[in-house]
């Protein structure tokens, strides 16, 4: 097998260098494995008969409705079973076709042919011919033919509807989408701690107050004090609604895999029941988004008689083979201090309360067995041990991913920094609200789920790769359409495509084939993708080095440094930009000399310290170490910490050493600290700073104590002149979260950016 992709791989390179030189590329997302153009056309105005048999009837029916809804067909479309020598035929063929969801796809000058080794494959090959028929508009198809197969069994989606709730309209069309490029699985998170959304008929308090919150943040967590809307927020879907769903998606060969989150994340189900919980409550649908003490009582029988009730009803509405516990983000806070949790955990002999959750997985996983279904959980259910058909979602980053593999166990790959898709996919500022992440489409597009450095027994068990659409920050269907699309594209061709056939500007060029279709189905789709970034280095003398670029064809860049909006004919970028003077660069695209894109805005400041040698005692830690430069680059960080200008040290002091080359006068100092307590970052106890002229005795000059924000923290001291080379900066960390805070018992990190020395 591993010989036989190689030589298709190998073909699909010959056939595209070949193609780059003669004649067009290949126009289609994901990229097959292997596209060639053959002579002639397909006319499709005029009378098309679809020849079908009845296992591939619906699919004959969606494919006529796609026709027709791009082309002007006069005479009609006609679905007729058998094979016809015109028109287009759809067959299944598991001996010729030989891979399982693969397909063949001819276009002749008289038929169309799409042979599929099973029904998903003949999907497949209409989705491919649709793509076709879209880009050509109401010109004849381009014979070609088309050898295809995915390179994972397991294509996934999620979306969050807990923390909002879309319509059913909109779970109609986000299939839609998904099917438009061949993923295969959709996972529904159902239950949160802001809401419960899918009706539970033993369970009537779970629709009456589970799925309804009082009111719902406005703006992002990390402002404080917290606001709110004052309305009340929620609803839910009924089993009869689920039906209707699962059945649409079933039609576009999607498996849809339902969330009952369980031990976390409950809080919501506990104000309905609060029996349930290790207090008794009262408790109440969250309002804001975190992760929060109350959880399942792991302790009480009856907390796994009511979730075995609720999956009693769960599972005759999905059919799928998975079902997805959650298993994630559940803090031990009450489970420690429950007697009934610490009796459990003795008698079980569960050592500590990381057993319990253990046990808590296991036992349901051992209830949906028992109902022939298989358990999928996020991470954190690794710890303690699983059975065999346990399959994990790697979400913390690839490691707990590659761990379960080692162990046996299928793994599908959904890392947060890599494809949750409601990270944001721009640094500008005037971007919505969202987590802190940064995930813009290129990142996507490369991410890799599978390296080559892998055992090829550990390899087989990556079984695919899924992205994410968390909701906190999605109150709308256009904002969540805007984060989806156009990544869940990128993300669709790491799914499915060879490595070998990946390539990121042709990705782009065949992007942009597919924007008029997304606008024609009223996709509010992002463009931000080709705006203009930027990388930063130094120059010889350590200046800072500004390199931009986008993406955009025919564009170039007119920039200005006076912190003005560039003009039409203002200066243009040719060439990276050595910054020596303090200066605001501002970056216009342009196309034909009209403005595109947004403004790019990029402060540097030039003072003493600049470009000048770090020493670091302690190391930073990842994901916050860009480097002991980032401290005298000339730029200061942003709220969004992510930004690559903020260094972090977990639970380790700050002790910084910068040589200015020479004795210096010095008068100011300055810089900023990060206080976000829910992302656990805490400022130092005390900032001290200190000089010397030989390296060696150092006079202390300031000390800061007070860091009273929430956010940045500016540090600006003016001091008596003083001539010093050396200057050390010394964060006392505050070591672990207090009791009670976020993350309690856990390492706080200190974030500092920028130092500055004038």
């Amino acid at each position: 097998m591993n010989k036989l992709r190689l030589l298709w791989s190998v073909t699909c390179a010959l056939l595209i260098t070949a193609t780059a030189i003669a004649q067009p590329s290949q126009p289609i997302i994901p990229a097959p494995v292997k596209y060639e153009r053959t002579p002639g056309h397909f006319q499709l105005n005029k009378a098309i008969t679809i020849h079908t048999g009845n296992n591939t009837l619906t699919i004959a029916r969606l494919l006529k409705e796609g026709i027709q809804s791009v082309q002007n067909v006069p005479n009609g479309i006609v679905i007729k079973e058998g094979r016809g020598q015109q028109g287009i035929s759809l067959i299944i063929d598991s001996v010729s076709i030989s891979q399982k969801e693969g397909y063949r796809l001819q276009i002749t000058p008289t038929a169309v042919l799409i042979a599929g080794h099973d029904a998903a494959g003949v999907f497949y090959g209409v989705q491919t011919l649709l793509q076709l028929v879209q880009q050509a508009g109401n010109s004849p198809l381009q014979a070609a033919t088309v050898d295809d197969y995915p390179r994972f069994a397991y294509r996934g989606m999620h979306l969050d509807v807990g923390r909002h709730l879309f319509p059913l309209s909109f779970i109609r069309k986000y299939i839609d989408l998904l099917a438009a490029y061949k993923y295969n699985n959709f996972h529904w998170h159902l239950t949160e701690d802001q809401g419960w959304r899918i009706e539970i008929k033993k369970y009537p308090r779970l629709q009456s107050i589970a799925a309804w919150r009082k009111e719902t943040m406005i703006g992002h967590k990390k402002e404080t004090p917290h606001r709110f809307d004052g309305k009340r927020y929620g609803g839910y879907y009924t089993q009869d609604e689920v039906k209707t769903i699962v059945r649409y998606a079933q039609d576009r060969q999607i498996n849809v895999i339902p969330e009952i989150e369980m031990p976390g994340h409950a809080q919501a189900a506990l104000a309905a029941y609060p029996n349930l919980g290790c207090t008794g409550g009262p408790y109440a649908p969250a309002t804001f988004w975190g992760v929060f003490d109350d959880v399942f009582c792991a302790g009480n029988d009856s907390t796994f008689t009511f979730l075995q009730n609720v999956l009693d009803e769960v599972l005759p509405l999905f059919p799928s083979a998975y079902i997805h516990l959650g298993g994630d983000e559940c803090p031990k806070t009450r489970w420690k201090a429950c007697p009934k949790c610490q009796q459990r955990i003795r008698q079980e002999n569960l050592g500590d309360e990381h057993g319990l959750q253990s046990y808590f997985m296991k036992r349901m996983e051992k209830y949906l067995h028992s109902k022939g279904r298989r358990l999928i959980g996020w991470d954190e259910i690794l710890e303690g041990g699983l059975t065999p058909d346990a399959t994990v979602m790697s979400w913390r980053g690839t490691e707990g991913g590659i761990a379960a593999a080692a162990q046996g166990h299928d793994a599908i790959m959904t890392p947060e920094h890599e494809v949750y898709l409601d990270h944001y996919q721009s640094r500008y500022p005037d971007e919505k609200p969202g987590p802190q992440g940064f995930t813009p489409l290129d990142e996507v597009y490369h991410y890799e789920p599978a390296p080559t450095s892998l055992q090829p027994a550990v390899a087989r068990h990556i079984i695919g790769v899924q992205g994410g659409l968390w909701s906190e920050y999605l109150p709308t269907v256009a904002h969540a359409e805007y984060m989806l699309m156009p990544r869940a594209i990128a993300l669709a061709e790491v799914a499915w495509s060879s490595p070998h056939n990946k390539d990121y500007p042709a990705f782009l060029r065949r992007l942009r084939k597919q924007l008029p279709e997304l606008k024609r189905k009223g996709v509010n789709y992002a463009t931000n993708f080709d705006e203009i970034r930027d990388s930063i280095t130094s120059s010889a003398a350590g200046m800072p080095v500004i390199h931009l670029y986008s993406t955009l064809p025919d564009a170039e860049i007119r920039y200005s440094l006076n912190g003005q909006p560039p003009t039409a004919t203002g200066t243009l970028y040719t060439t990276p930009l050595e910054i020596t003077h303090t200066a605001g660069l501002r970056a216009q695209l342009y196309v034909n000399g009209k403005p595109t894109q947004r403004i790019y805005t990029k402060d540097v400041r030039i003072h003493k310290a600049v470009g000048k040698p770090v020493t670091l005692t302690n190391l930073p830690n990842n994901p916050y170490d860009p480097g002991a430069a980032t401290l005298v680059n000339g730029l200061s960080g942003t709220h969004r910490y992510n930004d690559n200008q903020w260094i972090g040290y977990a639970g380790k002091d700050l002790i910084a050493v910068i040589d200015l080359g020479s004795s210096q006068s010095i008068t100011q100092l300055g810089t900023h600290i990060l206080n976000y307590h829910w992302q656990r970052m805490w400022p130092p106890v005390s900032l001290t700073f200190l000089v010397s002229e030989n390296g060696t005795d150092y006079k202390e000059v300031y000390t800061h104590t007070s860091f009273p924000l929430n956010g940045i923290n500016t540090v600006a001291a003016t001091i008596p002149a003083i001539n010093a080379r050396y200057l050390k900066v010394v964060g006392t960390s505050k070591g672990k979260v207090p009791a009670g805070e976020y993350g309690a018992g856990g390492n706080t990190w200190l974030m500092i950016d920028e130092i500055i020395v004038d």
